[in-house]
Formats: structure tokens, C-alpha cells, sequence
């Protein structure tokens, strides 16, 4: 197994160095090897040095520039690794003719869209940030290789991802973080969202079932009535969410009870860029790979609480 990441400072590198002492260990204990290159996506030649030498039979594509509000004050990071980085992942796909490419979305490319659950056929053209934007363009850029050279893709549209050796920039983490300090918390859209909170070990379960499943054409796609969640050509798009959507309320209330400490919260109007709600269909993925991610709240919070508290050596 190859993992190849740029280890860029938009969040704490440690965590970053963590994982990959995690993968390094679980390969070990399962008698395989775990190699490690430091690179930018967005560099081609080192891109394509990786893919030459090592020469995947899949390809599982997590890295972009993430976070939906710091595109709207930094796009150009985002250009650079979701646009100009996928283009490179998809031409060295293409030149190592790899079996399978499956790759990260994102629940955000459903944007404006307020008729839930969310399915994957839903119109995904009214995104309401830039990184969005850039994911669904991801989508569309995977189907034109998928139709051009025959490249089997897979993009999986996470929702509201949380739990151990997450993104600091999360809410779980800041919300951990201040109200162990005994600050303020703030609660945006005062309290009134609802997400589809989707635990990481859920999402990594469904990721290696959709890539050890090859996408194929779907023979009953009907260009007169064309749906966007598969193709003609080997290309198909899954929802990966709980499909139990919580209040963020009850979120903040399952940390509480982990950390043993309630909050103290600033409530605040809607953010730039923010939906309200979200909810996966996943009817799509249970029927076609098997799966349905179905981690409660409750334990993945705990599961999270846990980790962090000893990751940077707190008690209770």
C-alpha cells in the first residue's frame, strides 16, 4: 500500500503524522507494507514518479484543499488541489491503466437543494460555496474519463464526517476544545441545524466496499431520461451518510455527556455558505454493495471524546 499526501499546514501536522503511524502499524499487523511519499497532488511529475513505480491496481483518491468556509477566503488552494490535483490523478489513471479509481465527495454539491433525503440522482447544480463547486466539478471530470478511456470511477459523497484523528477545523473538535477551557461554544444558525453525522469507521467501511466493487456501465441507463448517479459509461456516485440525521443540539448534548462538562453557548445567525440540513438516501449503496453505515451518535462522539482527550493528555 502507497499513501501519498503533501502534509500542508491547514491544520495541525501532528495529527496528519499520527495516521500515518497508525497505517504503518496496522500494515505491519497484517503482514503487508506501508510506504509513505511526501508530494502535492498538484506537482504531475511526482505525481506521475509515484504511479509509474509503484503501479496501483486501485486507486482510493482522499486528498483535496477541504473546509467550506475557507473557500470563500481562499479559492485559489482549492483550484490548485481539487481541480488541477484531480486532473493529474485522473491522467496518471489513465497512463497506468488503473482498474478502478474511487474517489471523495461531498454531501455540500447538493447545495441549494432542501427536499430531503438527498439522492444521488437529485440536481447537484446550485452549489452554494466554492468547494463545493469544485467537488461536483470532480464528479463531472471523472465521468468524461470514465466515458473518454474507459476509467471505472466511483465518487462517494461523504456527509458530515466526524470521530477520531478528524479535521481540528470541525465542529466536534472546537466544540471539545472549548469546552474543556470552560469557553463559549458557537452555535451557528442558533442551534437549528440538523446533519446526516457520519462516523469515519462507517466511512472508511464503505469506502473499501466500493472500491473493491469495480464500477461497470449501467445497461438500463436511458439517455432520454438520463439519472446522474451512474452512466453508460463505468461511472456511478454513492451517498455515504447515516441516514438518521441528529439536531445539533442533541450533537452538542452526546459531547456534553462524553466530556462530563456542559457548554456555555454563543448562539449565531446562519453562516455564509451553511445549508441547514442534510440526510443521505442510501438506499443506492445498501442495494448495490450491501452496506449501510449505521454508527449511533452516541458512541462515535464517546469513541471521539476518548481518543482526543488522550491524544493531547487531558481527563475528564
Amino acid at each position: 500500500m502507497l499513501g501519498l499526501d503533501s502534509l500542508n499546514e491547514y491544520y495541525d501536522v501532528s495529527i496528519k503524522e499520527g495516521r500515518l503511524d497508525v497505517l504503518a502499524e496496522v500494515s505491519k499487523e497484517s503482514n503487508g507494507q506501508f510506504k509513505f511519499v511526501k508530494a502535492n497532488i498538484a506537482d504531475k511529475k511526482s505525481l506521475d514518479s509515484c504511479f509509474n513505480s509503484f503501479k496501483p491496481d486501485r486507486v482510493i483518491h482522499l486528498a483535496a484543499q477541504a473546509g467550506v468556509r475557507y473557500s470563500i477566503e481562499n479559492p485559489h488552494a482549492y483550484v490548485e488541489s481539487n481541480l488541477v490535483g484531480f486532473t493529474n490523478i485522473l491522467e496518471s489513471c489513465r497512463n497506468c491503466r488503473v482498474p478502478h479509481l474511487t474517489y471523495a465527495s461531498t454531501s455540500s454539491v447538493y447545495g441549494a437543494n432542501t427536499k430531503l433525503p438527498f439522492k444521488e440522482n437529485d440536481s447537484a447544480d446550485h452549489p452554494l460555496q466554492f468547494y463545493a463547486a469544485t467537488k461536483r466539478a470532480n464528479e463531472l471530470m471523472a465521468h468524461s474519463y470514465s466515458n473518454l478511456f474507459k476509467l471505472p470511477s466511483t465518487g462517494l459523497r461523504f456527509f458530515t464526517v466526524y470521530g477520531p484523528w478528524g479535521r481540528p477545523d470541525m465542529a466536534l473538535f472546537l466544540f471539545a476544545k472549548k469546552i474543556i477551557a470552560g469557553e463559549p461554544i458557537p452555535v451557528f444558525n442558533h442551534g437549528n441545524h440538523t446533519r446526516d453525522f457520519t462516523y469515519v469507521k462507517d466511512i472508511v467501511t464503505g469506502i473499501l466496499a466500493a472500491s473493491d466493487n469495480i464500477a461497470t456501465p449501467d445497461l438500463e441507463w436511458d439517455p432520454n431520461s438520463p439519472v446522474t448517479r451512474s452512466s453508460f459509461a463505468p461511472y456511478r456516485i454513492f451517498n455515504i451518510g447515516n441516514s438518521s440525521p441528529v439536531s445539533l443540539m442533541s450533537y452538542i448534548e452526546a459531547l456534553e455527556n462524553s466530556l462530563g462538562k456542559k457548554s456555555k453557548k454563543d448562539f449565531k445567525p446562519l453562516q455564509a455558505g451553511d445549508v441547514p440540513d442534510t440526510y443521505a438516501d442510501t438506499s443506492h449503496l445498501n442495494s448495490t454493495l450491501g452496506y449501510k453505515p449505521s454508527t449511533p451518535i452516541e458512541v462515535g462522539v464517546q469513541n471521539f471524546v476518548d481518543w482526543y482527550l488522550k491524544f493531547y493528555g487531558h481527563s475528564k
